[in-house]
C-alpha cells in the first residue's frame, strides 16, 4: 500500500520512523511521497533523507498512479476536504483527528486475511492511535464497556490501561454508576446507535483531582460486515476556550453593570436636583415669613414640580424592578385577537386626543398564541404606546396579526406608524436599557428592553423596520399552537 502524506511535522517523522521499523508480513505500507511546504519541517528532511519525493505543492499527488492513501497531518479541515474533492476514487484519504477511518482501511484490507494479519493491521493502528493523535481516545462498544484507550487519556485520568478497559466509559469519564443522558450530558453513543452516523456533544468530566474539564466529543461509528459493532469517541479538551469565554461574559457584564449605575445616577439625578431646589426655595419663603397671595401661588407650583419629578423617580424605579426581575411566565392558549382588543382598549383615548386613525386586521381562524396573557399584554401596549408618542400630529397606527410565513409553528402581530422613525444610528441600540430618543422626562428607555426580554422568555422574536419621517414598523413573533 503506498503512502503520500500532505503535513510533514513531527507526527509525519514519526509515522516514516514507525512504518521503517515495523515488520509487516502481508499488508505494507509504504511511505513514497511527502508534501509541505516548509523545507525544515521534520518530516520533510526525513524524507529528503530517505530519498522519497518531497514536494512544496501536494496537487501533485493527483496526478500520480501509484498512490493508495493519501494521510493529512496538517490538522487544517479545508486542506483535508480539499484532498477529498481532487483525489482519484480509488485513492483513499485519512483525517489525523480520528482513528476511525485508518481502522476501516485496516479492516477492509484484512477481512479476508488470517489472523496474523489483523494483528498487523491493529498494531499500525495502535501506532497512529498513540503516535499521531494528539486529542484523547476510546473505542467503546455498543453496551458501553471500553475496548480501547489511547496513551494521551490514559495519562489525562491518571490511571493503568489494565484498571480501564473492560469498565464501562462513564464510570471512567463521569464517575457515575449509569449512562450519561439529559441535555447536560447526552450521550453521543446513543445517538450513533439510533442514526448510525456520526454524533458530537459537549461534556464535563472529572480528572484525576476531581477538576471539571470541558470536553467536545465526537463518536464515530465502526462497522463489521455492514452492522455496528462499536464507537470511537474523539474527546478534545476546550476548558481553556471556555474559561476564555466566561472571561470575556464576566467583562462584559461588569462594564453593563458600570453602565448602568452611571445611567440610573444621571436618570434619578436630575429629577431629585430639581425637588431639592424647589425646597430650598420654600424654606427660604418661610424664614423670611412671606406668605403673599404671589407666595403662596410660587410654593402652588413649586410643589407641584415636586410632585411631577418625584413621581417621575418612581417611575424609574418601577420600571427598573419589572426590567430586572425574572418573572416567572404562565404559558397557556390564549387568543391574540383578544390581547390585541385589550390593549387597544387602553390606548383608545390616547389615539383619539392625537387624532390617530386605527387601521386593525387580524386573520380569520388563527391559532391561539402559546404565552402569558399579561405579558405579551404588556408588549402590544409599550409598541403602541411608543407608535403613539411618534405621531404628535396625528397618523396611522396598523394593527395586523396572522399567521408567521417565515417560520412555521409562529404568529405575527406587526405594529406599525407613520411618525418621526428612528435614525438609522440608533436602530443598534433601540432594545438596550435605557436608551431612549425621546425628550427629557419623556421617556427613561425601559420599554423596548422590557419587551425584548418578555419576547425572549416566550421564544420569540422582535424585530424592527425603520425610516425617518417616514414611520416604523415592529414584528413580534410568538410560538403558537
Amino acid at each position: 500500500m503506498n503512502i503520500a502524506v500532505v503535513g510533514a511535522g513531527f507526527r509525519c517523522r514519526i509515522l516514516l520512523e514507525l512504518v521503517e521499523k515495523h515488520a509487516f508480513a502481508e499488508l505494507k505500507p509504504n511511505i513514497i511521497a511527502v508534501a509541505d511546504i516548509n523545507d525544515d519541517a521534520p518530516g520533510f528532511l526525513k524524507a529528503k533523507e530517505k530519498g522519497l519525493f518531497v514536494t512544496h505543492d501536494y496537487n501533485e499527488f493527483f496526478d500520480r498512479d501509484d498512490i493508495d492513501l493519501i494521510i493529512e497531518l496538517t490538522g487544517d479541515n479545508k486542506v483535508f476536504f480539499d484532498i477529498l474533492s481532487k483525489k482519484k476514487k480509488s485513492v483513499r484519504a485519512i483525517n489525523h483527528h480520528t482513528a476511525r477511518l485508518f481502522w476501516e482501511v485496516g479492516v477492509s484490507s484484512i477481512q479476508e486475511e488470517t489472523s496474523e494479519e489483523l494483528e498487523k493491521t491493529k498494531t499500525m493502528y495502535r501506532l497512529v492511535l498513540n503516535g499521531l493523535i494528539q486529542d484523547e481516545v476510546m473505542i467503546i462498544d455498543l453496551n458501553y464497556r471500553i475496548l480501547d484507550i489511547n496513551d494521551i487519556l490514559l495519562a489525562k485520568l491518571g490511571i493503568e490501561r489494565e484498571k480501564v478497559v473492560g469498565r464501562y466509559c462513564y464510570a471512567i469519564s463521569h464517575h457515575q454508576d449509569v449512562p450519561c443522558s439529559g441535555k447536560e450530558h447526552p450521550c453521543p453513543l446513543v445517538e450513533v446507535k439510533e442514526t448510525l452516523e456520526h454524533a458530537r456533544a459537549t461534556h464535563i468530566h472529572l480528572d484525576k483531582d476531581n477538576q471539571q474539564i470541558y470536553y467536545s466529543i465526537s463518536c464515530y461509528p465502526l462497522f463489521e460486515n455492514n452492522e455496528l459493532v462499536s464507537v470511537v469517541e474523539v474527546a478534545k479538551d476546550i476548558t481553556k476556550d471556555i474559561k476564555w469565554k466566561k472571561a470575556l461574559m464576566q467583562q462584559d457584564k461588569l462594564a453593563s453593570l458600570g453602565k448602568l449605575a452611571a445611567t440610573i445616577a444621571h436618570e434619578i439625578n436630575n429629577p431629585l436636583a430639581a425637588v431639592l431646589t424647589y425646597i430650598r426655595l420654600m424654606i427660604k419663603l418661610i424664614s423670611r415669613n412671606r406668605f403673599s397671595p404671589e407666595r403662596l401661588e410660587d410654593i402652588s407650583r413649586y410643589l407641584t414640580t415636586m410632585e411631577s419629578e418625584t413621581a417621575r423617580c418612581g417611575d424609574i424605579v418601577k420600571n427598573l424592578l419589572a426590567f430586572s426581575r425574572q418573572s416567572k411566565i404562565t404559558i397557556s392558549s390564549h387568543s391574540i385577537a383578544d390581547i390585541i382588543e385589550r390593549a387597544l382598549t387602553l390606548i383608545a383615548h390616547e389615539l383619539k386626543i392625537k387624532e390617530i386613525q386605527l387601521k386593525k386586521s387580524i386573520e380569520s381562524n388563527i391559532p391561539k398564541v402559546q404565552g402569558d396573557f399579561r405579558q405579551i399584554q404588556q408588549v402590544l401596549l409599550n409598541l403602541m404606546y411608543n407608535a403613539s408618542e411618534a405621531m404628535q400630529k396625528g397618523g396611522t397606527l396598523t394593527v395586523t396579526a396572522n399567521r408567521s410565513v417565515a417560520v412555521n409553528g409562529f404568529l405575527e402581530v406587526v405594529i406599525s406608524d407613520t411618525g418621526c422613525g428612528i435614525a438609522e444610528g440608533d436602530m443598534g441600540n433601540i432594545f438596550e436599557p435605557f436608551f431612549t430618543t425621546k425628550e427629557e422626562g419623556k421617556g427613561v428607555g425601559l420599554g423596548l428592553a422590557l419587551a425584548y426580554g418578555i419576547i425572549t422568555q416566550h421564544n420569540g422574536t422582535i424585530a424592527v423596520e425603520s425610516e425617518l419621517d417616514k414611520g416604523s414598523t415592529f414584528t413580534v413573533r410568538l410560538p403558537c399552537e
